[in-house]
């Protein structure tokens, strides 16, 4: 376990985030993301059946977005399966809003304008912004794997362009020695 002993718990709520990045067959990006929680035990709901058993997802809820290599939206797609209200399920079709938006910077800022508050699901829109960090890393990496041709690199940047990634966190800052070793044109000393 990388962190350091817990003080004695119990669980009593899990979320589960998965987020995969596809190659299509027609060159475009589909990016899936899901979010399940669960509860180790039963607990009321009206809109259920007047219960939902332990481990039985309360939120089961899932989005495809799909991207072009500029990461524009092309298509969105959400399902609401599992949720605490049934009303919950009549927003998922206006996931479709993200259509023709990039992911990019500000994309955050756009989906909270676009889906936050009441034009949105909390959970669904949540959930996009781990699947925005899986496109960044399904096509900065399948550019080179599957059928996308690789781009002409010097110093492992593509040609006439600065690195996407450059301080964008701690190990990518300009003065960091990651920074020296992978793109040493653009390190500069503090």
């Amino acid at each position: 376990m990388p962190l350091s002993a817990p003080a004695p718990r119990k669980v009593m709520h899990t979320r589960k985030v998965t987020c995969t990045g596809y190659l299509r067959e027609d060159d475009l990006w589909d990016i899936e993301g899901s979010i399940i929680d669960t509860k180790p035990y039963r607990f009321e709901n009206i809109d259920r059946g007047g219960h939902i058993e332990a481990e039985e997802p309360l939120h089961g809820m899932w989005i495809r977005l799909t991207i072009n290599d500029k990461m524009e939206i092309k298509d969105a797609e959400a399902v609401t399966d599992f949720s605490p209200y049934e009303y919950c399920h009549s927003i998922a079709p206006d996931y479709k809003k993200l259509i023709g938006l990039s992911l990019g910077m500000g994309w955050n800022k756009k989906v909270r304008s676009l889906m936050g508050g009441t034009t949105g699901c909390t959970h669904l829109t949540e959930l996009l912004g781990p699947m925005a960090t899986t496109a960044f890393q399904t096509i900065f990496s399948g550019r080179n794997e599957g059928k996308k041709t690789p781009e002409k690199r010097e110093n492992g940047l593509p040609n006439n362009s600065r690195t996407p990634l450059l301080n964008t966190c701690h190990s990518y800052a300009a003065d960091s020695p990651v920074v020296l070793r992978h793109w040493p044109d653009y390190y500069c000393k503090k």
